[in-house]
């Protein structure tokens, strides 16, 4: 069986190449000037064939390149991982004047917490390139996933998506309620950890 990308899959390594090194030039460029890296790591990745092609399913979409790179969004994506809540705002505040890189939609579970306790902030980015798309347009464009988190939010986030696969789980509303209570808890030493960092520099 083909790949469910076609022969657009090398166009995907293409664009999230290009948005890891936009974003690793920009962490460079802020330690050169202050010293301190803007995120602790980032990871990347393509959407597995069967992975795209089970979420086509679900929502009961053909198996095709056009269901995979225009109605979904996130055959490409990108986690950033940074120390302090300030520096997610800042990389979504630089991804804002990126030639060729618009913000197609966010979503910010940061200030606005999902009823769980889940914390991140969503973008779904659309990357121009000089190829042609999956609408056949040419300058074309590409969907890429962002999400930016605290180290906090991610461990959280690690924490809950095991409890969340394991089907034969006991006390399944105990951990949840405890699971809220840390996001809450971890949210709070956010706030904390950021204000204890801007007095360091403010001195």
């Amino acid at each position: 069986m083909s790949s469910i990308y076609g022969k657009f899959e090398p166009r995907l390594n293409y664009v999230m190449d290009l948005l890891r090194t936009e974003l690793e030039s920009y962490d460079r460029m802020i330690f050169e000037e202050t010293g301190e890296h803007i995120f602790e790591h980032m990871t990347t990745r393509i959407k597995s064939d069967e992975s795209m092609r089970e979420k086509c399913r679900k929502r009961d979409l053909p198996e095709t390149p056009y269901s995979a790179l225009h109605e979904m969004q996130d055959a490409i994506g990108l986690r950033i991982v940074c120390a302090f809540r300030d520096d997610i705002y800042g990389i979504r505040d630089h991804i804002r004047k990126l030639p060729g890189i618009s913000i197609y939609e966010e979503k910010d579970y940061i200030r606005h917490a999902k009823p769980n306790g889940y914390r991140s902030y969503h973008l779904i980015l659309v990357v121009q390139t000089g190829f042609e798309d999956v609408e056949g347009n040419v300058p074309g464009n590409f969907f890429a996933e962002l999400q930016l988190r605290t180290i906090a939010m991610d461990s959280w986030a690690s924490l809950e998506h095991k409890m969340s696969y394991k089907r034969d789980i006991k006390n399944r509303e105990l951990i949840q309620a405890e699971l809220k209570r840390c996001a809450d808890e971890l949210a709070s030493c956010d706030i904390s950890m950021e204000t204890i960092r801007n007095l360091i520099r403010n001195s």
